[in-house]
């Protein structure tokens, strides 16, 4: 039984049995540990859960996102990736310009009647296609601000400069492995606001430590969607080392992923103890593109898994 998976596995187990009952801002209510931690050897198989199936190339393509600087979903969508469009979509039904039916509930879809889901289906199809075809539509509803990618590649400074944290994390590594400051980080407190970002960062701050060959990667992770979103960033973050130990011609180490409020949503029960039931099956292994030196040259064919054999997909509704 893969050590990897048990880690995720046993974080589910915790807080069902540790958790407080706590409110939260989509007003959905949680079960929540505040501090939890999990270490997962990036040698002993790519840590893609085989619980229930995750999509790869959704992870991948949200990640080459933040790693090329994009905040605008266009990019995403033309790689059919939706996971970022509820937050879009919410700035465009809450505007004057808005003129279709009354999407006020629209992040309770899920729990809704069936033609409210339709209607909301259709409006998000039409959303959609006008972000990839209207570039004036698109800058306006489908940038969601100062993102992770703003916040990894053109982090501004007091002055009024840009600093490239990402570019210069991975030369550090290069001319200097031991130092203690390859550190990424992507929480701004004048950033953290509604007004400047669609969704303040979750995976706050990132560091990378070499030793023994080999790269290390450490997340601290302010806020954790257990069921949906930390299998999506333990997967993310996994890959983003591997593919920085390849520029920087090292052996990959540990993904270790810090939590501070990890949580379990109320509507998401359920589905958990469908997950807990099933057998953990062999990790897939990761394969990348070998021709390729930088990570800022990867595209989503460069990045794919091997032996993902996963049991079915699981699904739950996502808490805006």
């Amino acid at each position: 039984m893969s050590a990897n998976e048990m880690a995720y596995l046993n974080l589910l187990k915790h807080v069902k049995q540790h958790g407080a009952v706590k409110q939260d801002r989509t007003g959905t209510g949680t079960i929540s540990v505040f501090g939890y931690q999990m270490r997962f050897d990036l040698e002993a198989g790519f840590p893609l859960l085989t619980t229930k199936r995750v999509p790869f190339r959704l992870i991948a393509s949200e990640l080459l996102w933040f790693i090329k600087g994009d905040t605008n979903i266009r990019y995403l969508l033309k790689h059919n990736n939706n996971i970022w469009n509820e937050w879009a979509f919410k700035k465009w039904v809450e505007s004057a310009e808005y003129t279709g039916p009354d999407m006020t509930n629209f992040g309770l879809r899920s729990q809704t009647d069936p033609e409210f889901n339709t209607k909301y289906l259709e409006q998000e199809q039409i959303f959609k296609k006008l972000v990839l075809e209207d570039d004036r539509f698109a800058s306006e509803y489908g940038d969601l601000g100062n993102v992770y990618g703003k916040q990894w590649r053109r982090w501004t400074t007091s002055q009024g400069e840009t600093i490239d944290q990402l570019k210069n994390v991975i030369e550090e590594i290069k001319r200097n492995p031991d130092s203690r400051r390859l550190i990424v980080t992507a929480w701004s407190p004048e950033d953290a606001t509604p007004q400047r970002s669609a969704l303040p960062p979750c995976h706050t701050l990132f560091q990378f430590y070499v030793a023994n060959g080999k790269l290390s990667c450490q997340l601290y992770q302010r806020s954790g969607d257990i069921f949906l979103g930390i299998p999506f960033n333990i997967a993310s973050y996994s890959l983003l080392t591997h593919m920085i130990a390849q520029e920087c011609g090292l052996g990959v180490g540990e993904f270790v992923h810090t939590i501070g409020d990890a949580h379990i949503y109320s509507n998401h029960l359920d589905q958990i103890e469908t997950q807990l039931a099933r057998e953990v099956r062999p990790l897939p292994t990761l394969k990348l593109n070998p021709s390729i030196n930088s990570i800022f040259d990867y595209d989503v064919e460069d990045l794919s898994v091997e032996g993902y054999d996963p049991h079915p997909a699981i699904k739950a509704p996502v808490a805006v």
